[in-house]
């Protein structure tokens, strides 16, 4: 069933303010199920508007992992929080909500490829931390990539994203 959004005033549907979130944030949560047992997992991550995926990295074990492997189908979102207006029971904050399905890369190149991207976004010194790390560097991640095929925005009408 799909719902729409009830509040049309803070709904964000310029893609661009949406791509625009995405690279802006440093993290987004996740949500996984597996065995009907939901699990809520907080990564960084980079996003690709090319490709209109999001990567992130991950030691080679985990629950995360395990929920991935089992259901790669998860829901997330990336929140740009402006913080609690006091006094007035508000929140200022810019989100995008996206559903998707998780796969691992294998392929070096884009193995290097996504863990440069999520650098760039994340970490202002990223072309000196790109040129001296090492491609073996990555033998001991897993790079996951999420593609998304739903996407929504809300925000607050006080925020200009």
């Amino acid at each position: 069933m799909k719902y729409h959004m009830l509040r049309r005033d803070k709904e964000i549907t310029d893609e661009e303010t949406l791509k625009r979130i995405l690279k802006t944030t440093q993290y987004v949560t996740l949500a996984m199920i597996k065995d009907d047992e939901p699990y809520l997992v907080s990564l960084s991550h980079g996003y690709d508007e090319e490709n209109h995926c999001i990567y992130f990295h991950s030691a080679k074990k985990g629950k995360k992992l395990d929920f991935m492997r089992a259901n790669p189908v998860v829901w997330g979102q990336a929140l740009l929080d402006h913080g609690y207006v006091e006094i007035e029971c508000s929140h200022h904050f810019a989100s995008v909500m996206f559903s998707g399905k998780v796969s691992f890369i294998e392929d070096k190149e884009e193995r290097w490829k996504a863990i440069s991207l999520m650098n760039r976004q994340l970490d202002p010194n990223a072309e000196e931390m790109i040129a001296n790390r090492k491609p073996e560097s990555l033998d001991s991640a897993v790079i996951g990539k999420i593609v998304i095929d739903y996407w929504s925005g809300k925000k607050s009408q006080e925020v200009t994203v």
